[in-house]
């Protein structure tokens, strides 16, 4: 027989357990009004789960699912507005995503456009204080931020490059090139797309056997060795990262190539302007350097060309500049501290102004879209060994930034562009036509 005691006490636990439910059924109702007004008017292939098991989409096909797995992601993105908290909520372990991750992106613009009526906004902001959040110790920035103001300096590029070498070589080619391949078709291998990539660089270049090639911002140094072991060159690379510029000069050993490259980690500004060059390249560097340096990133290396040389500046561009968007933020929080993308009119202008005289401008925008897959494909099938050599975080974020570059670049809001150039009012060596790029 039970005493008061006993009953009291059994009476205070169902009364507990009852709370308790009419919590989470207090949760479950105004998370399911918040996704059903966020996608009333959203008909795309994605399909949000949430974590009670409920799953919502509008659409027959469905590409994509998102798994949100705490009440405080749709907290966070009602109350705060701001997409940069749900990747971090991704890189963080708190969102999974299964299928094809790039789709992903048609809800970020569904998102983007959303715009509720008063009505709507009121209930859903009551709707989202029903949500709890993340309890304070268990909230942390899933990675540690770059700095913003150290503009192309050692320690904003060490924050992307340093990563580690090991990590890049899971993903990228064999010849270890981070910058946009060159495809005959969307079948050929990455191997094959940057090789053929190296060598129309050196094409458009028109490198000779004896000319001296500066190479700023040379990465692992692949297209140094390629230039000086098919042209001929004398090949001398620059990089602010220590980890590229030990990898790089291991291969120039390893391809004997010790007289003819030479690979330092030395800053573009402090280039002593008394050494001149027949060629100079940039592949994939001033996106760091930020457009109000553009003058003096094309000053120098104009003063460092040779009168009659030519200078190759291939990278990212914008449609509409860089401006304050969630997507801009998060690049520069957690992928490129300094990264800033300008317009291709703005680039050109730039040279223009700096004395150069532009020869030859293409986009490259379909090739780099098709790179960045192919990047994603390696990085997931290699994650394990990804996480063992950083950690799942950097993983997560790689695999967020790859996948989103390449639905931009496919989508047409960033591009590439090569820019060939050579000295104002100089004679120029290159053909009055094209054909001589196309021959191999």
């Amino acid at each position: 027989m039970q005493t008061l005691e006993q009953n009291n006490a059994l009476n205070q636990g169902n009364s507990f357990l009852q709370d308790c439910y009419c919590m989470r059924s207090t949760e479950i109702s105004a998370a399911h009004r918040i996704i059903s007004t966020l996608l009333a008017e959203y008909h795309g292939p994605i399909a949000i789960q949430l974590w009670d098991g409920s799953l919502f989409r509008n659409s027959e096909e469905t590409q994509c699912v998102l798994h949100i797995h705490h009440p405080h992601v749709l907290r966070d993105l009602i109350l705060h507005r701001d997409l940069v908290r749900l990747a971090e909520s991704y890189i963080a372990g708190q969102i999974e995503v299964s299928g094809n991750f790039e789709s992903l992106f048609l809800l970020e613009e569904h998102l983007k456009t959303f715009h509720p009526s008063l009505q709507q906004c009121i209930r859903l902001f009551f709707d989202a204080l029903k949500l709890p959040s993340l309890k304070t110790q268990d909230y942390h920035k899933p990675l540690k931020a770059g700095n913003r103001k150290q503009s192309n300096s050692r320690n904003t590029i060490a924050h992307h490059y340093d990563v580690g070498n090991d990590f890049y070589r899971l993903w990228l080619d064999k010849n270890m090139v981070y910058s946009c391949a060159y495809f005959r078709t969307n079948k050929q291998s990455l191997d094959e797309a940057q090789a053929d990539k190296l060598d129309y660089l050196c094409r458009k270049l028109r490198l000779k056997p004896g000319q001296k090639l500066l190479d700023i911002g040379c990465g692992w140094g692949a297209l140094a060795i390629w230039a000086a072991t098919h042209y001929g060159v004398t090949a001398h690379g620059i990089t602010l990262s220590k980890e590229q510029q030990a990898f790089a000069m291991e291969q120039v050993k390893k391809n004997g190539l010790d007289e003819r490259v030479t690979i330092e980690l030395r800053d573009y500004r402090n280039l002593p302007e008394k050494i001149k060059y027949d060629r100079i390249v940039s592949v994939g560097m001033f996106e760091h350097i930020g457009v109000k340096n553009f003058p003096q990133y094309f000053g120098k290396v104009k003063t460092l060309l040779k009168p009659g040389g030519l200078f190759l500046n291939h990278g990212i561009t914008s449609k509409d500049g860089w401006r304050d968007t969630p997507m801009t933020r998060f690049m520069n929080q957690y992928i490129f501290p300094d990264g800033e993308l300008a317009r291709i009119s703005e680039v050109n202008n730039a040279m223009e102004n700096a004395g150069f005289e532009i020869v030859d401008v293409e986009s490259l925008r379909r090739h780099y879209a098709l790179t960045l897959r192919c990047w994603v494909k390696a990085l997931e099938s290699n994650k394990q060994e990804a996480t063992d050599f950083t950690n799942i975080e950097t993983y997560r974020l790689w695999r967020l930034y790859m996948a989103a570059c390449a639905y931009y670049f496919d989508e047409g809001s960033i591009n590439v562009y090569q820019v060939l150039a050579g000295h104002q009012h100089n004679t120029l060596p290159a053909p009055l036509r094209r054909e001589d790029l196309y021959i191999q």
